[in-house]
């Protein structure tokens, strides 16, 4: 499946300053794991070391949250926007 993958400012210096890019993979986890080879910068800004998403990073497909489907196990479908948002806090 090829999906387009949304990259927040601060993944666009490792993807060569792309804002969007397409990607293939049937899962959420696929989808990054592609998006990791292709640009070996974001290795480590997305995923922790034991390969869960890391808290402040936001996915969504379409616009569902991942986390509250199926997290990296997210089925994607030919076409699907994937947005990578890093989360905001403040007060």
């Amino acid at each position: 499946m090829s999906v387009e993958v949304r990259l927040p400012t601060v993944l666009r210096p490792a993807a060569g300053g792309q804002s969007v890019v397409n990607v293939e993979g049937a899962t959420i986890g696929e989808v990054l794991g592609s998006l990791q080879a292709r640009f070996p910068g974001v290795e480590g800004q997305l995923l922790t070391e034991d390969g869960s998403l890391h808290r402040f990073v936001n996915v969504y497909v379409n616009d569902d949250d991942v986390r509250y489907l199926e997290k990296l196990d997210t089925k994607v479908q030919d076409g699907d926007v994937v947005s990578i948002l890093p989360a905001v806090a403040g007060g």
